[in-house]
């Protein structure tokens, strides 16, 4: 069982049931946690089914097991983005129908701050550390912020072209913690005495809690009707080619 130090009101009761989802990268997970706990934890990694079934049977099992263990679910947390466009449409869709079916309120968690929670525990972090979430955009691009020790954004998000010079601003500070699967490829681009690389970071469901016990005892809830994620950017389908066309010209071409 994890437990994790939550700054929260003293409200004299228990705290919250929180069931949690994130799918904002190639790996879908679940969680739930009651009392300043983690109760249950399930990831399904890169190669599993397609992450709408992965996650759906996820979502059973966890519920299940609330269910079964008559735990009354409070509140539903969102990894939020951003992420992959997919993914994070599939985690929204499911969450509204449970927040819904359940009448529980939504509480939205941005992904980047999460990803931070696991880094924030580290013993070998220093108290002046900046943190540089990093998600995997495409090429030499990747979604990112920079925060302090207390979360509060140094930078907002963005979709950052990494070359020699990013973040040199925060580099010049002091020691920045680079990590998430968009840091691998930036790792011999940005080079500084102040550049730190965590491997094995990413936004998992179980790291969510803290954060969701904090915005549910703060009150900060979304409105599950109008609710979207943070996509961050606007999903781009590519155009079929038009093959009635290509053959068309083919056969003119021909003449």
């Amino acid at each position: 069982m994890l437990t994790f130090a939550v700054e929260i009101p003293n409200i004299g009761k228990k705290m919250a049931c929180i069931l949690h989802l994130e799918t904002s990268t190639d790996t879908c997970s679940v969680a739930l946690s009651e009392d300043g706990a983690l109760l249950f934890a399930k990831e399904e990694a890169p190669g599993s089914p397609s992450h709408e079934v992965a996650f759906s049977g996820l979502v059973d099992e966890v519920l299940s097991m609330a269910d079964s263990a008559a735990k009354h679910l409070d509140a539903v947390a969102l990894s939020c983005g951003p992420g992959s466009y997919t993914g994070l449409r599939i985690s929204a869709s499911m969450a509204k129908g449970i927040c819904f079916g359940r009448d529980l309120p939504l509480i939205a968690l941005p992904t980047l701050e999460v990803m931070c929670v696991p880094v924030l525990l580290r013993d070998e972090l220093p108290d002046d550390a900046m943190l540089c979430p990093m998600i995997d955009a495409r090429r030499m691009e990747v979604y990112a912020a920079v925060y302090d020790r207390a979360l509060n954004p140094l930078r907002e998000v963005g979709a950052d072209v990494v070359d020699g010079g990013s973040y040199a601003e925060y580099l010049e500070r002091g020691p920045v913690w680079f990590f998430g699967n968009g840091s691998a490829k930036c790792k011999e681009v940005i080079i500084h005495p102040n550049a730190h690389f965590v491997e094995g970071i990413k936004p998992l469901a179980r790291w969510m809690f803290p954060l969701a016990e904090k915005a549910f005892y703060g009150g900060r809830f979304e409105d599950v009707a109008y609710f979207e994620p943070f996509y961050l950017k606007e999903f781009v389908a590519s155009k079929p080619r038009d093959l009635l066309h290509v053959v068309t010209t083919k056969t003119e071409d021909n003449k």
